[in-house]
C-alpha cells in the first residue's frame, strides 16, 4: 500500500495547530471571545430528585473554560500555510498553499477552523472543531473535507519542552482499513508554526507524510 497523501492526510493539520497555542509566546493578539456565560453556582442543598452538590460542582469544573482555552482562542484570525507532501517515500514532494481563517465560539470553548487551498491539484476545503475537555484532560479535534465522507476525531496533548503530538486514526479508501496518523507540532516563532504528519508507508512502518509551514497574516 503506497502512502497516502490525501484528505486524510491533512486532516491532522487543523487538529494538531490549537495545543501549540499554549506555548506560543508574544503572538499578535486575536480577537478577544465573546464573554463566558457564567456557570451555576453549586449549591448546599440539592433539591428534591436534582443533583447533589457534589455533582452540580463536578458539572460546573467541567463546563468553564480554562487556560487551555484561552489558548485555543490565540488561533482565531486569518493565517497562510505552504503545504510539502510526499505521495511516498523517495518519490520528490509536491507544494501548495492555501488559507486558513479561525473563531471562537461558545463563550470561548471551542475554536473552529477554515482551511482553503490545493490538494493533489484540485480545489480543498477542510473544516475542523477543537476544544480542550477539562474531564479527560486532553485536547480534541473533528475534522471533515471535500476530500472524503467522513469525520474524523483525533486527541493530543503538548509535553513540558512545548513539542505537541496528536493521533487520530482515518479510513484508507484502498484498503478499506483505518490507518493511524501521528502530527508533531512546533513553533518556529510567536507567528509561525510546523506541523510535520507521519503514517504508514508500504512496508508497515512509520513515514513522514507532509510538512506545513502556517504563518500568520500581518
Amino acid at each position: 500500500m503506497k502512502l497516502r497523501c490525501t484528505a486524510a492526510a491533512l486532516a491532522l493539520l487543523v487538529l494538531a495547530v490549537p495545543a501549540l497555542a499554549q506555548h506560543e509566546h508574544g503572538a499578535k493578539p486575536a480577537a478577544t471571545p465573546a464573554a463566558t456565560p457564567a456557570a451555576p453556582a453549586a449549591t448546599s442543598a440539592a433539591p428534591a430528585g436534582g443533583p447533589s452538590p457534589a455533582e452540580m460542582e463536578a458539572w460546573q469544573k467541567s463546563m468553564t473554560p480554562g487556560p487551555q482555552h484561552e489558548a485555543l482562542a490565540k488561533l482565531a484570525g486569518d493565517w497562510t500555510f505552504t503545504n510539502t507532501m510526499w505521495m511516498a517515500p523517495g518519490q520528490p514532494p509536491t507544494e501548495s498553499t492555501g488559507t486558513m481563517h479561525a473563531e471562537t465560539t461558545m463563550g470561548g470553548r471551542y475554536v473552529v477552523e477554515d482551511w482553503k487551498g490545493e490538494m493533489m491539484g484540485q480545489p480543498f476545503e477542510g473544516h475542523g472543531t477543537n476544544g480542550y475537555n477539562n474531564v479527560s484532560k486532553q485536547y480534541e479535534n473533528t475534522w471533515m473535507d471535500n476530500m472524503g465522507t467522513g469525520i474524523m476525531y483525533s486527541t493530543g496533548g503538548c509535553d513540558a519542552a512545548g513539542v505537541c503530538t496528536y493521533k487520530g486514526e482515518s479510513w484508507d479508501p484502498m484498503s478499506g482499513k483505518k490507518a493511524t496518523l501521528r502530527s508533531v507540532i512546533t513553533w518556529t516563532d510567536p507567528n509561525t508554526f510546523k506541523m510535520e504528519m507521519y503514517g504508514p508507508a508500504p512496508d508497515g512502518k512509520e513515514a513522514k507524510m507532509m510538512e506545513i509551514v502556517a504563518k500568520r497574516k500581518s
